[in-house]
């Protein structure tokens, strides 16, 4: 076995080329191959050696699998999300959806929350944490990313307050919800992405034709008919696409407001009946 801090230092060399945080990596990889959070990890890394697994961990990552994948879960919010091949990894850009819900509600709480596009149950899980009285709906094209919805909520012990169905947006969903979380493809066909991204993660949770909005058009028209009076639908957007959105969501009769993420950066319109 290795000492843990030297092997700490050369992989995040040899991550330095493939990653733009490369010891962070290289910390969760050794983290995860010792079966420890990483900070017990960092708190006294003179406790552990390093396994021989790490070093099969770190090849993953030099072939640009995603940190997610290779540790097989991703942190949002306030929960822990199992994710894997065809789920769509979480992202903090994302949290800024359920702050502004949390911010709209105040004091209140949704009753009933949909969640289209919900992958692995990142938003309507987080919501589901949030208000614990809530009850909500997640609809996904992908019955991979169900499953993993499905086991998230088992994990998270909301198996009996959610429920998650195969589905093509709105189509067939009946009745009013509260709140609608809805993080959709927008990435423009053309547009390049990351390796980590372009080469694990579902192209079908990522790209929405030739200018990214393709599934707004389909998705913002039938929110008037299923979005209860005084409910919030928040919609995530690329930074560049609030005016477009907006003026997709102000044909169909909404108020909208825009929510900025950590980076300063437009990421979420708010939707209300006007």
């Amino acid at each position: 076995m290795t000492d843990v801090a030297a092997a700490l230092r050369d992989a995040a060399q040899r991550l330095a080329g493939v990653s733009d945080t490369p010891r962070l990596d290289a910390e969760l990889l050794m983290a995860h191959a010792l079966d420890v959070e990483r900070q017990a990890l960092l708190l006294d890394p003179s406790r552990f050696e390093a396994p021989t697994g790490f070093v099969s961990l770190v090849e993953r990552r030099m072939k640009h699998e995603p940190i997610a994948y290779i540790v097989g879960y991703r942190d949002f919010w306030t929960i822990r999300l199992a994710v894997g091949a065809g789920a769509l990894i979480p992202r903090p850009d994302s949290e800024t959806l359920i702050e502004a819900a949390a911010r709209h509600f105040g004091d209140r709480a949704p009753g009933h929350v949909l969640d289209l596009g919900t992958g692995p149950g990142t938003l309507l899980l987080a919501a589901l944490a949030e208000w614990p009285r809530a009850t909500g709906l997640g609809i996904d094209a992908s019955d991979a990313a169900l499953a993993y919805a499905r086991a998230n909520a088992d994990a998270l012990g909301s198996a009996d307050r959610s429920e998650f169905r195969v589905g093509d947006w709105t189509a067939g969903i009946d009745g009013q919800f509260d709140l609608i979380l809805c993080n959709p493809p927008y990435i423009a066909a053309s547009e390049a992405l990351m390796p980590d991204v372009a080469g694990h993660e579902p192209a079908g949770a990522l790209f929405a034709g030739a200018d990214g909005l393709d599934d707004y058009r389909r998705i913002i028209p039938d929110l008037p008919r299923i979005l209860a009076p005084g409910g919030l639908a928040a919609l995530e957007i690329g930074h560049t696409q609030h005016i477009s959105v907006r003026e997709l969501a102000e044909t169909a009769g909404f108020k909208v407001a825009c929510r900025q993420d950590l980076g300063g950066r437009d990421r979420a319109l708010l939707l209300t009946r006007a």
